[in-house]
């Protein structure tokens, strides 16, 4: 049993709209936190059946039971025209409904009733460290963080199902894509290429076709919570500076398990690549979870300095380097954006064994500087 850090901070008694990818828990959660709610699942066929044939089920069920004031509805996005009926509901009856499903994307681009805002939105997100007792670095990076796969004993199976059962299948059919083994294609790219500067003209030649084709397909993993853009941190740069945003997926496993991998150790490049990736989930959730909602972007001049995370408006700056023993040359990166914005926090995440003061900057071996993040210490 995991104890979630999602707990819909200030949500009070609002409604709400609760998203995450395939397999992140919150079926599991939901059930946690409202186990007196009235429940459908629109993955059952009896529920889906039952609301679709009857958008006002649910107010007759409430009109015969003034108890019912929790009302929780499982994907959602299967049958958006119900939310004219829960509007209503909302309004007229002071229902509370919890809302959760695996993609808003059919509901954003449908045009139906966003129940007018007042409706709250949380997300999900695979398993942070603070989250597994006991937690293995090398566990999470090999397996990945959805709560199946990084307990499983043989996580590649269950990886590769579902990369061909939801990634493949579910997500091009929602995105009504007419080359499905284009878009298979463009998911391999895509993960060759994560956590690096998108090029879309390159990605569009290897994946033959359009960029505009590209820049769709990138929209339906950002839109389905599959991958999101790190921007560029751009706030008056006196050197020029990179403008491109890179692209992450949403979990290191899906990754390994689209390129193939083998077991990844320490002290190797693709260790370094994924524990990059690892600490980028880390910060992202921190900064959801916490309430927070810090903006993280990363700075690359054209001249090659780079610093991996920027938090905030220059408040830290974060190196990720996977040695055990950082030295002066992994400086290089912090030093340079110290010379050109006031910065509180400039810290590198390793694998070393202790933390160190260098000048201004802090290494941090990864344990320390989670368990500070967690606690609220890092931003």
């Amino acid at each position: 049993m995991y104890n979630r850090k999602q707990i819909f901070e200030d949500a009070g008694n609002e409604s709400i709209f609760f998203w995450g990818a395939r397999q992140t828990g919150k079926s599991t959660l939901l059930k946690q936190l409202f186990p007196d709610a009235l429940k459908f699942d629109l993955l059952l066929s009896s529920d889906y059946k039952r609301l679709l044939e009857n958008n006002g089920l649910i107010r007759e069920m409430i009109s015969a039971n003034a108890a019912i004031r929790i009302v929780l509805i499982d994907e959602i996005q299967r049958l958006p025209d119900l939310l004219n009926e829960i509007h209503w509901l909302i309004v007229n009856k002071g229902v509370q409904f919890i809302l959760s499903g695996s993609s808003p994307r059919k509901i954003l681009r449908s045009g139906v009733n966003l129940l007018g805002g007042r409706a709250l939105r949380y997300e999900l997100y695979p398993l942070v460290s603070a989250e597994i007792p006991d937690f293995d670095l090398l566990r999470a990076i090999n397996n990945g963080l959805l709560p199946k796969h990084y307990d499983a004993a043989n996580a590649k199976k269950m990886l590769s199902a579902y990369i061909g059962s939801y990634l493949k299948d579910e997500i091009a059919v929602e995105a009504r894509l007419r080359n499905i083994d284009i878009f298979s294609r463009f998911l391999q790219i895509a993960a060759l290429t994560n956590g690096e500067i998108v090029n879309y003209t390159n990605i569009a030649a290897e994946s033959s076709v359009s960029v505009p084709t590209i820049k769709g397909y990138f929209q339906i993993l950002e839109d389905t919570l599959l991958g999101r853009y790190l921007p560029a941190f751009q706030k008056k740069p006196k050197r020029r500076v990179v403008v491109s945003p890179k692209f992450y997926l949403f979990d290191i496993g899906i990754v390994n398990s689209l390129l193939k991998r083998e077991r990844i150790e320490m002290g190797t490049e693709l260790f370094g690549k994924a524990f990059e990736h690892f600490i980028y989930q880390e910060i992202f959730a921190h900064s959801r979870y916490s309430g927070l909602e810090y903006d993280i972007s990363y700075w690359r001049t054209s001249s090659g300095f780079e610093v991996d995370f920027i938090l905030g408006e220059s408040e830290v700056a974060i190196e990720i380097k996977s040695t055990s023993d950082v030295q002066s040359r992994h400086l290089k990166g912090l030093k340079a954006f110290e010379e050109e914005y006031t910065c509180k926090k400039m810290i590198v995440v390793s694998t070393d064994p202790y933390p160190r003061q260098v000048g201004n900057i802090l290494i941090l071996p990864y344990e320390v500087f989670l368990e500070r993040l967690w606690k609220g210490e890092i931003i």
